[in-house]
């Protein structure tokens, strides 16, 4: 395992922090997975799972089995966990901007493209030439502030991979995952060995977020060399990026985290990373689009009482939740918007009318444009 600690751009002086990652396997290898833990510095289960893929990782690279390169950053955002507010932990935004560290990753096809004129003059460029460029343009950002010098940094380490995990979890939620349409056969394999109970595809869900910035930029740069020049750029789609739910905020267990490492190991194993016999995949879920994942605002503020359990399967109109105003005395029924799995919840339980308290994920595509949570 070699280490590197990559400092970030100190906000003030003596304050500079660095964020870590590990490197396996062999340094001449052309395959490459990038894994990556709680972006979201308040959703711990990924932190917990970074650990023992750690262990995990460095005693096959001991062994020799670790074919492929690796690379596991296990704290992917020191800024947000550091911050807090009245004793809590708050990781999703930057306090100081209000920014989502989960959106708004640079979008780089226009500079690799720029950087590929001498070979374009010519030919179409090979995926090696075309990650080359890449790793400058993400070398290359600009990185004012220390979320501008994170985001560059997670985007240069991912920049090059063949595969991307970005560790997540929700407030409280089964274990699901996002990617997008023409992945979802890569990462099916995953899903089944994750026991993962939804499976979101979109491929573009709006916002910029880092798993979409991996894998699209192929996609996008291939249009703008088939759009400008007279070549072709045939691996637009090398680059496969998968966002896991790992449950929710308090589903952080030595049993769940053990068991999840071992299956993001083993779906390692069955793409060729590291070597091993392997296992027989469950069947993974049925997936569904994004655009069908429905979230239930609250209707008005008030106590809320979950009254279907999570992971049910709802009907449109079925009772999922009620809220109550302590002061009028009312209690205030909540309905599914559709039918679907109920994967996800608020785990607060005061909650403001607006606030979404549910996410079901249905079947129809149903909504346009920006997709996610904010």
């Amino acid at each position: 395992m070699r280490i590197e600690q990559h400092p970030l751009t100190a906000s003030m002086p003596g304050t500079t922090r660095t964020l870590p990652s590990l490197h396996f396997g062999p340094e001449t290898s052309t395959r490459k997975a990038y894994i990556q833990c709680a972006l979201h510095a308040d959703e711990p289960p990924g932190l917990l799972v970074g650990w023992y893929l750690r262990q995990r990782l460095a005693d096959l690279e001991a062994q020799g089995s670790v074919l492929e390169r690796i690379v596991l950053v296990p704290m992917a955002n020191p800024i947000g966990l550091q911050q807090r507010i009245l004793g809590r932990g708050l990781g999703r935004f930057e306090l100081s901007s209000g920014e989502n560290f989960n959106r708004n990753y640079a979008e780089l096809s226009e500079a690799a493209f720029d950087r590929l004129q001498a070979i374009l003059r010519e030919r179409a460029p090979n995926l090696a030439e075309v990650r080359t460029v890449l790793r400058d343009a993400a070398n290359a950002l600009r990185c004012d502030t220390e979320l501008d010098s994170l985001r560059a940094t997670l985007l240069g380490l991912a920049i090059d991979a063949d595969l991307v995990l970005d560790l997540h979890c929700d407030n409280e939620a089964v274990m699901h995952l996002y990617t997008t349409n023409w992945s979802w056969q890569t990462f099916a394999p995953l899903a089944g060995l994750l026991g993962a109970r939804a499976a979101l595809l979109s491929d573009d869900s709006g916002g910029g977020p880092f798993d979409e910035s991996c894998s699209m930029l192929l996609g996008k740069l291939a249009a703008l060399i088939a759009a400008r020049t007279d070549h072709r750029f045939a691996a637009e789609f090398a680059c496969e990026a998968t966002t896991v739910e790992l449950r929710g905020e308090t589903d952080v267990t030595h049993d769940f985290a053990r068991t999840d490492a071992e299956a993001i190991v083993d779906f390692l194993i069955h793409r060729g990373y590291i070597a091993g016999d392997p296992v027989a995949v469950p069947t993974p879920c049925t997936a569904t689009p994004l655009e069908g994942s429905m979230p239930v605002p609250a209707p008005v503020g008030g106590v809320l009482i979950h009254r279907a359990p999570l992971g049910a399967t709802v009907s449109k109109g079925e009772l999922i939740a009620e809220i109550l105003d302590p002061s009028a005395g009312s209690l205030t029924p909540v309905f599914s918007p559709v039918d679907g799995l109920l994967f996800a919840r608020e785990s607060g339980r005061v909650v403001p009318a607006g606030l979404r308290i549910a996410k079901v994920a249905g079947s129809v595509a149903l909504r346009r444009g920006k997709l996610l949570t904010a």
